[in-house]
């Protein structure tokens, strides 16, 4: 079988095994969405229906599917004479995504330093120690997933399961702006002292601290990636 040149590299094909495991849409809507907040299907890319089925090894049905749902997150759009694209962010897009975050985080960072328990808390500062270790070693890879594990740990021990759910669909846009816009300089190295402000605010149990910090920390990143919104990549930038 050929392998369409479009995604080569990009996405990886399926194995019998895994075709057994699950069902084969979610296996395809997992891999497609990987991709996408990895970067290797890049915002403005085609979704060619036939190329994806060809380098997964699936017919074209699981694809559509997948490629619809994928458009219900908002990391899809269809566009006239294109079909399938992997949606983009405009200004307009960030604020309204920042407006929605700064809403659900700052209840969340309050919510967190009066309720969070004593094992997540232990998490929380054992995560601050080592982001700051990563970031004096210059270990941006390292210090990437730590930001991302900082959020989960604060997130995902959320009392309240509709905040939880709400911030859960927003994180998939963030992890990908995040992506983008990794490379502004010094943003990692904010974003790390930030985040100790924050912990260190809900270890003190201190809620209207954590709100406050959380908002900062907040309005800083808006401020850089809105700054920075035109070097957002397309999919003319090379594939990682």
């Amino acid at each position: 079988m050929t392998e369409s040149p479009r995604y080569s590299g990009q996405i990886s094909p399926v194995g019998d095994g895994q075709k057994g495991r699950r069902k084969l849409t979610d296996w395809v809507y997992e891999e497609l969405k990987a991709a996408i907040l990895d970067l290797r299907l890049r915002p403005g890319e085609p979704l060619r229906e036939a190329a994806i089925a060809e380098r997964l090894g699936t017919s074209k049905t699981p694809v559509r599917e997948a490629l619809a749902w994928l458009e219900r997150d908002g990391l899809v759009e269809t566009e006239v004479f294109k079909g399938a694209v992997v949606s983009g962010y405009s200004r307009r897009d960030l604020m309204e995504i920042y407006e929605l975050r700064e809403l659900l985080e700052v209840a969340a960072a309050r919510d967190a330093a009066n309720d969070m328990d004593d094992g997540a808390r232990d998490k929380l500062k054992l995560l601050s120690e080592e982001t700051s270790r990563a970031l004096g070693q210059r270990q941006r890879k390292r210090l990437s997933h730590l930001i991302s594990e900082f959020d989960s740990v604060l997130f995902d021990n959320l009392e309240n399961r509709r905040m939880r759910a709400l911030i859960a669909n927003l994180r998939d846009h963030l992890v990908r702006i995040g992506r983008m816009t990794e490379a502004i300089p010094g943003r990692l190295e904010v974003s790390v002292k930030e985040h100790d402000k924050i912990v260190q605010a809900i270890l003190r149990r201190d809620p209207d601290t954590a709100a406050e910090q959380m908002r900062a920390h907040i309005l800083s990143v808006r401020a850089d990636q809105l700054e920075r919104l035109d070097d957002l990549p397309t999919d003319t930038a090379t594939t990682l």
